[in-house]
């Protein structure tokens, strides 16, 4: 969508530069994931470092000499940074924090010790895989994927970033919650799951530009009571991707197409955009089907 949306507005850039833009922009969805793996990391190296500092205190405490490592020690943390991929990939995002900000870390550090959440899990007498893991989802959730700061970070790193930022929470999320103990992670090494999914990336941005003129002047036929001027351009192009996926992509489901696009322009356009694209989809759509230009494929759709 957002390079669809370069392309037809600033019509001087070139398609090809703009779809390979494009797919590197979703390959770097993978540098945000090893982005936040590197920020736990980072958390439990200060921790650490804090351990060892303050047993060089001039009068250190007895908690201070005999410190609760739990935290440092993990496990959930050191397998998704164990795996081969992260530790000889991870430099650039590591490096990317300590040269914005490397008060983040101790930032984040002081609020997550603070919280009663922190105390709770170490005061917690059960040493168990599964609250290692609830402890880490609680810590992502709760004091990292929203960081105000962190998210300054992002953006001046990757305008795309922020957009990715769910997917890749859930994507973690799940990781975090499917892995067993004493096996490796296994990192994202591709946002696509595999090349189908690469391949309807491309085909759409394409079948989206070859239908663009007719769709336009469909949408314009069926928006008669509507003042053109002020529809907004984003809703003509999600109409345009929905109205493109229905009729190119034959195993995709009608009612999957009008869902997303609904739900996209609640992000990415107006209050009202959603009345407006569900009302014109339906009327088109309805159009296709009489005059049998749909034509869907595979268990559930014939």
């Amino acid at each position: 969508m957002q390079s669809l949306y370069s392309y037809f507005t600033l019509r001087e850039y070139d398609r090809i530069e703009i779809e390979k833009n494009m797919i590197k922009s979703i390959e770097s969805v993978k540098d945000l994931h090893k982005l936040f793996l590197s920020i736990l990391m980072l958390l439990r190296n200060y921790a650490k470092d804090q351990i060892e500092t303050n047993k060089l205190k001039h009068l250190p405490t007895i908690d201070d000499l005999d410190p609760n490592r739990k935290f440092i020690n993990n496990r959930v943390i050191e397998l998704l940074i164990s795996d081969d991929f992260f530790r000889q990939k991870n430099n650039r995002s590591i490096r990317m924090l300590v040269n914005n900000d490397l008060d983040l870390i101790r930032r984040m550090y002081v609020e997550i010790i603070k919280s009663p959440e922190y105390s709770d899990y170490l005061l917690d007498e059960e040493d168990t895989f599964e609250l290692d893991k609830s402890f880490i989802k609680l810590i992502l959730n709760n004091f990292i994927f929203d960081n105000e700061f962190l998210h300054q970070i992002i953006k001046e790193h990757n305008i795309y970033w922020m957009d990715d930022l769910p997917f890749v929470s859930i994507f973690l999320n799940n990781q975090i919650s499917f892995l067993k103990n004493k096996n490796t992670s296994h990192i994202l090494k591709s946002s696509f799951k595999n090349i189908e999914d690469k391949n309807f990336a491309i085909s759409l941005f394409r079948s989206t530009i070859q239908n663009y003129d007719e769709f336009n002047n469909l949408v314009k036929d069926y928006s008669k009571n509507w003042d053109l001027d002020r529809i907004a351009n984003m809703d003509i192009l999600l109409i345009n991707m929905a109205l493109t996926e229905i009729v190119s992509f034959n195993e995709m489901p009608v009612n999957v197409s009008f869902n997303e696009y609904i739900e996209i322009s609640k992000y990415y356009s107006t209050k009202n955009s959603k009345v407006f694209i569900n009302g014109m989809l339906d009327k088109i759509v309805n159009n296709f089907k009489r005059n049998n230009r749909i034509h869907k494929q595979g268990r559930g759709l014939l």
